[in-house]
């Protein structure tokens, strides 16, 4: 291998039993290789120099964003989001309650140390109802049948479909608009009938979701926004 192509660095690889190389670039502008098991480094290497480019490009987009990501100090007046709005905190004194919500956010000045576990304590449980409710009415309209859900931590796989039909979403999603989180509920939906991202599977997700591009390029744009 050329010196050339060792200029793009590769943060982490990741193999499994999927079937295609996938480039992912993080929040921190790290480039992450998902690949199928037995891909060789060379090849993996091959591809990273070809594709060299655009992850060049996404790193820069990343890295800007990254900037802009200041963190959270729980402060009056602060910016929190919810299905897509942002609305204002106000820390009030004498509460029994953590964190209640009506049209802004109210923190309990008790536990203001543990502020950030009481919000993502607050999202999981307002995810765990949104997405439950979506997830019952697109799968009862659509006839389509899944095991069980749950909500999970993960940062930027927003949905995942097991084999035994076991559905599973990002807390994080209740920051984002209603529309998003239909996108991906139906998204994970689709994937109990067509396992992999093909031609047949993006046909069955726009039928059920027409302008399903314009939200799915949403989350590529805004996703490393959903965080606290």
């Amino acid at each position: 291998m050329n010196l050339k192509m060792k200029k793009t660095k590769i943060d982490r690889i990741i193999r499994s039993k999927r079937k295609t190389l996938a480039l992912e670039i993080a929040r921190d502008a790290s480039l992450i290789v998902r690949a199928p098991e037995r891909t060789s480094l060379d090849y993996i290497e091959k591809v990273v120099y070809k594709k060299r480019f655009w992850i060049q490009e996404k790193q820069k987009i990343a890295r800007e964003k990254y900037r802009k990501m200041t963190p959270k100090e729980f402060v009056n007046g602060e910016g929190f989001l919810y299905l897509g709005d942002t609305y204002r905190l106000s820390i009030v004194a004498d509460s029994d309650i953590p964190l209640s919500f009506d049209k802004e956010f109210w923190l309990s000045k008790n536990y203001l140390l543990n502020a950030k576990q009481v919000f993502i304590t607050w999202y999981k449980k307002e995810a765990h109802q949104k997405i439950k409710e979506r997830l019952d009415w697109y799968s009862t309209l659509f006839g389509l049948k899944y095991n069980k859900f749950n909500i999970t931590d993960a940062q930027k796989r927003w949905g995942s479909c097991s084999a035994k039909g076991n559905l599973h979403f990002s807390w994080r999603l209740i920051m984002a608009p209603l529309k998003i989180i239909d996108y991906v509920v139906i998204h994970e939906l689709i994937h109990l009938t067509e396992k992999n991202h093909s031609k047949k599977f993006w046909s069955k997700v726009r039928i059920l979701l027409l302008d399903y591009e314009r939200h799915r390029e949403w989350l590529k744009d805004n996703g490393d926004l959903l965080v606290i």
